[in-house]
């Protein structure tokens, strides 16, 4: 079994697809986190509802994250 936290550490600057607890979809590239598995990702974009919006470098709270796949 992989710890989060080795996931995490595994995929460092890789591209993610994170699913959060809104129904919206994150993608971006993974650069940071934390114990807590709150995360650092650059570059981001969010798909919500048919919308597409730009949001570059961001913080989200690991309380948040659904599901995280890399690309």
């Amino acid at each position: 079994m992989v710890k989060p936290t080795g996931f995490l550490n595994e995929h460092l600057n890789e591209n993610m697809e994170l699913l959060l607890k809104d129904g919206s979809v994150i993608k971006g590239r993974l650069i940071g986190y934390d114990d807590h598995m709150n995360l650092v990702l650059e570059d981001t974009e969010e798909e919500k509802e048919d919308k597409h919006r730009r949001l570059g470098t961001i913080i989200l709270r690991g309380n948040n994250v659904v599901t995280l796949n890399p690309e």
